[in-house]
């Protein structure tokens, strides 16, 4: 089973780049982040013809996110984190296909931080941690991916001396992604590549892509029961190169049979 992360940076203005990776990579599951488009708008007629049932959340001009799946529909959970009735970004979508619980979440990126937007996410990501103990707690097969906006360690950014002030990367931010992970979750980029330079961002100024000054924002967390499973994990690197592409590239997980 093939399972991927993608912040496609507009849903419809990458559409012939989503289908070309869809139809490359062929992921059984995949979460999509950064839709921009409205609930109403989402290409569903598009993503069925590549295969693919769907669930989102849409939202106005930015946010935004969907879990597509090739086999079953996806049985949708929630559609928004717990702990904060006032909050109507759409940011989180949770589903369960195959026997897996798949949260699929778009982080907030907090800049310019101190400031309201830093403390939004420093408040998301506790109500994050508070959901991710309950999910784990209740013991089923679960993974937590999608676009985290954190750099967890020196390791994950191209020079991160100049990043020690971005909302991305400041010690609130590397710790509250370290208490979840202390949850009990894996790392599965980590897990199984935990030496190498892997990215998964790369801005579209200053030929950061060609330069491979990047960022690894894309994250998957994984339950006991599917880090057991793991088999293979990776970035589609390539497909940052492609023409009129997002800024991120898929990220994808592989696991083994029951």
């Amino acid at each position: 089973m093939k399972i991927a992360t993608y912040n496609v940076n507009g849903v419809n203005g990458r559409l012939p780049v989503l289908i070309k990776w869809l139809n490359e990579a062929q992921p059984d599951v995949v979460c999509l982040q950064e839709l921009k488009a409205p609930q109403e708008k989402f290409p569903l007629s598009a993503i069925e013809d590549a295969g693919y049932k769907a669930i989102w959340h849409g939202q106005k001009s930015w946010n935004g996110v969907a879990i597509l799946s090739r086999g079953d529909q996806p049985e949708e959970v929630r559609r928004a984190l717990p702990g904060d009735p006032e909050d109507v970004h759409s940011r989180y979508l949770e589903a369960e296909i195959n026997g897996i619980t798949i949260g699929c979440l778009y982080l907030p990126n907090g800049n310019p931080a101190p400031g309201p937007k830093f403390d939004y996410k420093l408040g998301w990501f506790d109500r994050l941690i508070t959901h991710g103990k309950q999910l784990l707690k209740a013991g089923k097969p679960t993974i937590l991916t999608g676009d985290y906006n954190v750099m967890p360690t020196e390791q994950d950014v191209y020079k991160p001396e100049r990043w020690l002030d971005d909302a991305l990367f400041r010690p609130e931010v590397r710790s509250a992604f370290k208490k979840l992970i202390d949850q009990g979750w894996t790392d599965a980029i980590r897990k199984l590549y935990p030496d190498e330079t892997i990215y998964t961002f790369w801005d579209y100024f200053r030929n950061a892509y060609g330069r491979n000054a990047g960022l690894r924002i894309d994250h998957f967390l994984l339950s006991p029961d599917i880090d057991r499973r793991l088999k293979a994990a990776g970035v589609d690197k390539h497909v940052r190169g492609w023409e009129k592409t997002s800024d991120h590239a898929p990220v994808w997980i592989e696991l083994k049979e029951k």
